[in-house]
């Protein structure tokens, strides 16, 4: 790398950040504290240059440096007040990342110089040991990229079909990719890891984090590393682990190329990050970068404790964004990954802390109105996880109207129907139709409901039908006893087993979830692994564990779930019905003997108030009529076939009359989960008024033949 000409000139305050251009790099921090700040640029061999930035502009300090080009190493130091007790903690022997770094090169070691104490007196005399040769360097990026025509697909949410997965754990032991790429950026956009996922029928992944992270000192120390990735130090920078390229900023153009050979082959990419935590944890964790910059500005802390942090996300900090430079940090950040490394789409882990004004929750809080003004990130994917652990954290269906939200009530209310718990139907009803008690309300459609049966966090779906306890041991922690979710169709039968009845029944039940994940209304969101029958062995909260209990382990694919998958996915792509733009009306349509939904009873008589609230009763029928689904692009009227469901959760099997004439004269079998493949073994068709034998904890799913 040339040396650079150790010139300081004033510089810009704006962008925040190290800005490349012909000839040399502009740097600007933001710190309202700092009372100087030391540009640190490295050499290869490690050998460090301190320069002072100097000009000071409103909050920011900024200087160019000539000379320095694409690759250099750098970092912070800021001097300031050390004063804990008031929320200060300038520290200029640590060595501080750029909150804006494009890359990052290295990892924070475990030593107890990237702490602002001694480990044995946390409460002694404040560390001062230089952290410079344990922390990563940020680096200087070349932003050019060669996106050859790149277009985003823009697919509306309605028709969309989330995946969600991990970089690592999707291709790590996947056999087809050279041993070089499993596990990174290039392994997911390999043709044969894009080819996957196109023939499932997905159009959307939904990465875990990939924002740059750390792994937490007590995980390493025993042996255990942050695999999920909820531990954000970077908000620009892809994680480095994950690049196949050995170049220090080689996760860049990697990333870039996964996500064109994604498009490609129509697919979008969603990024789950993690805006209201960092990994510098509570007041006892490492000082790398917010924290030594300006403590009071980045993160909330208590009022009347300073030297601690409000914590409404169970991680020791949350991060300050009712502060102007906080915003504007996500906000950066947040275009940034839109424009320059061209992502679709945001999940936002915790969204309620957004929400909180001087920790009280505000519905309408100003986070909301800077991405409602964005005219690039207004116009993207927004979905929220609606809860944190705060007070009233709980915000499902409080969130504005650009944003759809996982919807925990969706996971719950088909759990809890499909293991036989009593009073299931009324709750079953708006989840099966795209929750309109939670979204109607604020001008929100059918898809502001991501709906998912599980997800990275709790059980995988073949460890749901097999498992009554966490069996979380390989985390540390002992198994943890509580309420049998599963023991009422497992036999009492609990983890692997011989027992055909019990294989059978917890096969079926996996195809059950599917299906109603796959046909309801509303965005389903399918997590990665389940069509292939993924196992965690039990292990309900596999954060840690960046091993075979977590990696895909594609050599045991359960085939036929995988194509049974597969026939789902296709079925609702190809009938809009399953997809609906606008809420169900449940009246006739334009005066004509024919309705957009209709509830039934076994006996095929139309369900009445009293029927919802029966206790004991776990079956219904329930018709999608194919008509008045609004219009396309064009303006061409949108109809389609209308499709008959059976639903049984009873333990035995029940004989369902289909409904009178006047909602289809005959009906032909499409789905049956009670067969392995998915494929009704009935294929003749079925007049209105005729029984079928709908066996105990099946779903079938009829299409109106006549």
């Amino acid at each position: 790398m040339p040396e650079p000409n150790l010139t300081v000139w004033p510089g810009r305050p704006y962008p925040l950040g190290a800005t490349l251009d012909a000839q040399g790099v502009n740097f600007a921090l933001f710190s309202e504290v700092g009372q100087a700040v030391e540009l640190c640029l490295f050499d290869e061999a490690g050998r460090e240059t301190r320069l002072e930035l100097p000009e000071k502009t409103g909050h920011v300090w900024h200087g160019y440096v000539p000379g320095v080009t694409a690759g250099q190493r750098y970092g912070y130091r800021v001097h300031g007040p050390w004063a804990p007790e008031r929320g200060l903690r300038c520290l200029p022997s640590k060595l501080l990342l750029d909150p804006y770094a494009r890359a990052l090169d290295g990892a924070v070691a475990r030593d107890e110089a990237v702490f602002s104490y001694h480990f044995d007196r946390p409460d002694g005399s404040v560390n001062e040991t230089d952290s410079a040769a344990h922390v990563p360097r940020s680096l200087v990026v070349d932003p050019s990229f060669d996106w050859a025509g790149d277009q985003p697909p823009r697919r509306p949410l309605h028709e969309t079909i989330i995946y969600e997965t991990h970089v690592k754990g999707f291709s790590v032991r996947r056999p087809e990719l050279p041993p070089d790429l499993r596990g990174t950026y290039a392994g997911l956009g390999h043709p044969a890891s894009v080819e996957y996922l196109r023939g499932l029928g997905v159009t959307a992944v939904e990465l875990l984090p990939v924002q740059q992270f750390i792994h937490d000192a007590q995980l390493l120390e025993r042996g255990l590393r942050n695999y999920w990735g909820y531990n954000t130090i970077g908000y620009f920078a892809p994680h480095n682990e994950y690049a196949a390229a050995r170049t220090p900023a080689g996760a860049v153009p990697e990333f870039k190329r996964m996500v064109a050979a994604f498009h490609a082959a129509g697919i979008e990419v969603i990024l789950d990050v993690v805006y209201n935590h960092t990994a510098e944890g509570n007041h006892l964790g490492p000082l790398l970068c917010f924290r030594g910059i300006d403590n009071g500005a980045y993160y909330r802390l208590e009022p009347d404790r300073r030297s601690h942090y409000a914590d409404y996300t169970g991680t020791g900090n949350t991060l300050n964004a009712g502060h102007s430079y906080v915003r504007q940090l996500i906000m950066d950040s947040l275009r940034y990954w839109v424009t320059e490394m061209h992502v679709d789409g945001f999940r936002f882990d915790l969204a309620a802390t957004f929400m909180r004004e001087e920790h009280a929750v505000e519905r309408m809080a100003a986070f909301f109105d800077l991405i409602q003004q964005d005219p690039v990130v207004s116009q993207v994917k927004l979905i929220a996880e609606p809860w944190d652990v705060g007070e009233d954290g709980y915000q499902a269906g409080n969130f504005p109207p650009l944003w759809s939200e996982w919807n925990g009530r969706y996971r719950d209310a088909v759990r809890d129907y499909w293991r036989g718990q009593p009073r299931t139907l009324g709750e079953m009803g708006y989840r099966l139709t795209g929750s309109s008690d939670l979204y109607e309300h604020s001008a929100r459609r059918p898809h502001a409901s991501i709906n998912f049966v599980t997800a990275h966090d709790g059980f995988t779906l073949a460890d749901l039908v097999s498992y009554d306890q966490k069996h979380n041991e390989a985390n540390g922690e002992g198994p943890i006893p509580g309420e049998s979710h599963n023991r009422s169709w497992n036999h009492g039968v609990e983890g692997p087993t011989d027992d055909p009845a019990v294989l059978a029944l917890r096969r079926r039940q996996q195809r059950n979830f599917l299906a109603t994940l796959v046909l309801s209304q509303g965005v389903p969101m399918l997590l990665g692994g389940d069509e292939l029958g993924r196992t965690q062995r039990g292990n309900n909260n596999a954060y840690c564990q960046d091993n075979e209990t977590s990696w895909y382990d594609w050599a045991a694919a359960d085939e036929q779930l995988l194509a049974f998958t597969r026939r789902l996915i296709a079925l609702r792509r190809a009938h809009p019905v399953f997809r609906r733009r606008r809420w169900f009306h449940g009246r006739r349509i334009h005066g004509h003997e024919v309705t957009d939904i209709g509830w039934f009873r076994p006996t095929g008589e139309p369900m009445d108030e009293s029927h919802w609230a029966e206790a004991s009763t776990h079956a219904l029928g329930l018709y999608l009529g194919g008509h008045d689904l609004g219009v396309d692009e064009q303006g061409t009227a949108i109809v389609d076939a209308s499709f008959y469901l059976l639903f049984n959760a009873n333990a035995e099997q029940l004989a369902f009359c289909l409904p009178a004439r006047r909602w289809g004269r005959s009906w032909e079998p499409v789905i049956d989960t009670t067969q392995e493949d998915g494929l009704p073994a009935h294929r003749g068709r079925l007049a209105a008024g005729s029984e079928v034998a709908c066996v105990g904890r099946s779903l079938m799913l009829l299409r109106r033949a006549g």
